[in-house]
């Protein structure tokens, strides 16, 4: 496997140089960008390859639960759903991972047993980012201790967009670092960013630091995962391997609600990235009220009909 920290070094030596090679990335073309998501996402598909993306949608769910209010009880059903999403039809597949804040993730890992469901889990000030670095690296700690698979950090979008690039970057190396085994996805809050071009910068520092996904957002904004700012993402982690070898995941998080929209997603991650990235080590759907409308599709695909409100649970 390449070395990131190798292929960039040069790059990564001073806050000089990286906003150099960041600010050296072609430009994007807002108007262009937002045409060929919304031409991309007016593609239609056969029945047969609707059950199919269907099947794989529910795969790549990170089944979340980000509240205040969150119980172990909560953590446990949602886990169980996880593991069967749909308790009278096994065939269903499970979800990718189940995501929730660090005190829960041995709650989760529990109820999971032997499952081959991931256990994520928040970190590093979850959403807003504002802590010291200590407290940030301590939250992540707590976490894998805990036994997380997978590590969601925030980056500090204040120190990103005040241009301290090398200050995000030197984040996301050090919790990195503390992840272990457990892969890391970064944040960027895209909502908050205010540009493409930051988009696409943020998304070269996470994959540059060593992040194995970049994901859109927390889904605690009123902006959160676009057709276009995920085309934007893909497009980066295409251009990344291209140059480096290293394959990126990414994860569009908040505000994908139904199955339509989760397909032309899929279409995009087709169409831009290419079917390497078409598998949930790979790209993943940070959502949870999603999974209950690809339910009642798959329902529908099999039997003919919509079932009853009573078919899925409401989360």
């Amino acid at each position: 496997m390449p070395s990131t920290a190798h292929a960039f070094v040069d790059a990564t030596a001073s806050d000089g140089a990286l906003r150099r090679f960041l600010h050296g990335l072609p430009g994007v073309d807002a108007v262009g960008l937002e045409a060929r998501a919304a031409a991309l996402g007016t593609r239609s598909i056969k029945t047969t390859s609707k059950a199919y993306a269907i099947d794989l949608a529910i795969s790549m769910i990170d089944l979340t639960t980000l509240e205040g209010a969150d119980t172990p009880g909560k953590v446990r059903a949602l886990s169980a759903k996880a593991v069967h999403p749909d308790p009278t039809d096994r065939t269903t597949p499970t979800t990718a991972a189940v995501c929730v804040y660090p005190d829960m993730v041995a709650t989760a890992k529990a109820a999971l047993g032997g499952a081959d469901v991931k256990v994520a889990s928040v970190a590093t000030a979850f959403p807003s980012g504002r802590a010291a670095l200590p407290v940030k690296l301590a939250d992540v700690r707590d976490a894998v201790a805990a036994g997380a698979d997978e590590i969601d950090m925030v980056i500090d979008r204040g120190a990103f967009l005040a241009g301290r690039y090398l200050e995000t970057y030197e984040l996301i190396t050090a919790v990195k670092a503390e992840c272990g085994t457990a892969r890391l996805k970064v944040i960027f809050e895209t909502g908050e960013l205010s540009t493409y071009d930051n988009i696409r910068r943020a998304s070269w520092i996470g994959m540059m630091a060593g992040a194995d996904f970049i994901k859109t957002s927390t889904g605690k904004v009123a902006v959160n995962a676009t057709p276009a700012n995920t085309l934007l993402m893909l497009e980066a982690v295409r251009d990344f391997r291209a140059q480096t070898g290293i394959q990126v995941g990414v994860k569009p998080a908040g505000g994908i609600r139904n199955t339509k929209e989760a397909i032309k997603f899929l279409v995009l991650v087709n169409e831009t990235a290419g079917a390497d990235w078409l598998d949930n080590h790979w790209f993943r759907f940070g959502a949870s009220s999603l999974l209950n409308d690809l339910l009642m599709q798959r329902q529908k695909l099999s039997t003919g009909r919509y079932s009853g409100p009573d078919y899925v649970t409401v989360d």
